[in-house]
């Protein structure tokens, strides 16, 4: 895999945001709306594999978003990258199938780890940040959790990273401001 042709999706989960799971609210249409719209800049650059975390939220939205684009652009890889075979397992019947749906349109699986461990999610988040070049995240600038680590690595990498601001607490923060 060449990572200069590679981009990684990293974001918050749906009760992050103030729609939680209502993904017809206007914020979270306007949302995906935004991040089709950088796949297709990055597709336009030349890039045409992404890794997705197969998480809830913006990992998924950026894999089904892909898939979308497939049709189009059949050059694009979608790559699942998940931090280990039981990541769905607790999540609801509608989000399994929506997830084991995803997967069987993947070109690609990979599992950081074969069981749950407290370091697969953070392994999962290097392996995304160490094999593209450029990483996609829906990110409200906080310094703490999964995205925030996973944005500061790939800062520390040296990645193109590409923000689209997340709404918090009924305000938009600016990332480069926030830190």
């Amino acid at each position: 895999m060449d990572i200069q042709n590679c981009c990684a999706f990293t974001g918050h989960r749906p009760a992050h945001f103030h729609f939680k799971y209502d993904e017809q609210h206007p914020d979270c249409v306007e949302l995906k709306t935004q991040m089709k719209s950088k796949v297709l800049a990055l597709i336009a650059q030349g890039v045409t594999t992404y890794l997705s975390g197969m998480a809830l939220g913006v990992d998924i939205w950026g894999a089904e978003i892909v898939l979308e684009l497939k049709k189009q652009y059949p050059q694009l890889l979608l790559i699942a990258v998940m931090p280990c075979e039981t990541q769905a397992q607790r999540w609801s019947i509608k989000q399994r199938e929506r997830y084991y749906n995803i997967r069987a349109q993947c070109d690609e699986d990979i599992f950081v780890s074969h069981r749950y461990t407290p370091e697969c999610m953070h392994k999962r988040n290097h392996f995304l940040v160490n094999h593209a070049a450029h990483l996609l995240a829906v990110y409200d600038g906080g310094g703490k959790g999964g995205t925030a680590y996973t944005v500061d690595y790939a800062k520390q990498k040296n990645r193109n990273i590409i923000i689209i601001p997340a709404e918090c607490d009924n305000k938009i923060i600016d990332f480069w401001e926030a830190r």
